[in-house]
């Protein structure tokens, strides 16, 4: 735990400025969460501003995507989700605590005096190559407030070719983002990289004669040449009054950062079968279940199922740390996993034959990569192609089981499947496979 001199901040402002030369001093002396801990406690006696900006800088170096802050009965603990797995940092006291919340309140432009309830704000972060958005959200407890910081860094966009794809599913969705009209429905849960696979696809067609409008809650990442529009439901600007503007405006392709309503959906649908590209999220399990999803939303099928053209799913996977990576021998379990799932696999995907004497990766771990054994991630996917025979299989109203068992019946690769391709291939563990995929 450490301790905070009573300086007060002088500088009170919606941005914080990281310099370059910040950013390599942490560099050089933090490689992991230990690090970070060490360097805040040492920089416990400085100003209030220069200990927010080593917790958010050390983030950003740690490749962190949030900061949290709890608060407990007697110390408050700062932790970061790297790669989706929360870490430990350490604990700080509740003066210190006090002074956080007071300087990142102001700083995201949220109340001071109001403690009963949740408030979210947002500020930016400074670097000299880039500028990082983020969102701020504080939620009482029975002990104080707790605070998240959500880093929403821009250099973290990847192109589609990027995102880990097998060859078969990159030609598919190539494909599709080049189609004149219908829909494309990304389905996961909260922090399975729909946004990021939404924007590559963006990235990917955006050129100068295609017009693209996004509707996003909120614009999460800035690209430039498209015009990007943000829902404020406090003013009655909802996704489904924006869609209605949008489509004024003559788009050829729409993003609607997620489809939540009736509303929405229907003007959704009707875009796409009105000569619109229209690429959305929805929260389902796995891609089957998307279309049940959307007729409990209010959608009917007969505009369904000519309106999507595809269906993904899809999680994200750590990959092993390339600084602790060994290999060794497969174990009997996994090689009757591995054999199993490689079964069903099309032969017509070229990955590695499953045998007793072969050798799989792991990371033993490291500073580098927290001890963890990874470092990094990427996605794992499943999809649906709605094509004339899908799209009648729909109109007659299957149950999700039944509509998974006839995309399993035309060649639906499951996510486990995906991820089972990468385990072979040296970039996962079956681990981190089953820990992603299996309920």
């Amino acid at each position: 735990m450490i301790n905070q001199t009573n300086r007060r901040s002088k500088k009170i402002e919606g941005e914080i400025t990281i310099t370059k030369k910040d950013l390599d001093e942490i560099r050089k002396t933090v490689n992991g969460v230990v690090d970070l801990k060490k360097r805040i406690e040492e920089k416990a006696d400085e100003e209030l501003t220069k200990i927010v900006k080593e917790i958010t800088a050390g983030a950003i170096v740690l490749d962190s995507s949030d900061i949290h802050i709890e608060v407990e009965e007697e110390r408050v603990k700062l932790r970061l989700r790297i790669d989706g797995i929360l870490h430990d940092v350490l604990y700080i006291n509740k003066k210190l605590y006090n002074r956080l919340l007071s300087r990142i309140k102001l700083l995201s432009g949220l109340k001071l005096n109001v403690e009963d309830r949740p408030q979210d704000g947002r500020f930016s972060i400074k670097l000299k190559s880039t500028e990082i958005e983020t969102r701020a959200s504080t939620l009482p407890g029975e002990y104080g407030e707790s605070i998240v910081i959500r880093l929403l860094n821009p250099e973290k966009l990847i192109s589609i070719e990027d995102l880990g794809l097998r060859k078969d599913l990159y030609k598919l969705f190539l494909d599709q983002i080049n189609q004149p009209n219908g829909m494309i429905i990304v389905t996961g849960p909260t922090g399975s990289g729909k946004t990021t696979t939404l924007y590559s696809f963006l990235k990917k067609i955006n050129e100068p004669e295609v017009k693209i409008i996004t509707l996003e809650d909120p614009v999460e990442y800035h690209l430039p040449g498209i015009v990007q529009t943000q829902v404020k439901k406090e003013k009655g600007y909802t996704f489904a009054k924006g869609l209605r503007s949008v489509v004024r405006q003559d788009p050829d392709t729409i993003l609607v950062g997620e489809i939540r309503d009736k509303e929405t959906v229907q003007i959704a649908l009707q875009a796409a079968l009105t000569g619109h590209l229209v690429f959305s999220t929805v929260h389902t399990n796995d891609a089957a279940g998307t279309v049940a999803r959307l007729d409990t939303l209010g959608a009917k099928l007969s505009n369904i199922a000519p309106a999507i053209n595809l269906v993904i799913a899809q999680r994200l996977v750590r990959t092993i740390c390339d600084k602790c990576a060994k290999e060794r021998k497969i174990t009997e379990e996994e090689y009757k996993k591995l054999k199993e799932a490689r079964k069903n696999i099309n032969k017509d995907i070229d990955i590695p034959k499953v045998s007793k004497d072969m050798k799989l990766k792991e990371g033993e771990g490291c500073k580098h990569c927290n001890f963890t054994g990874y470092k990094g991630r990427l996605g794992i996917f499943e999809a649906i192609t709605i094509d004339d025979k899908m799209e009648d299989f729909i109109l007659t109203n299957p149950s999700i089981s039944a509509l998974r068992s006839k995309a399993l019946e035309r060649g639906l690769l499951t996510m486990y499947q995906d991820g089972i391709i990468k385990v072979l291939n040296k970039k996962t563990t079956l681990e981190e496979v089953e820990r992603v995929t299996k309920n």
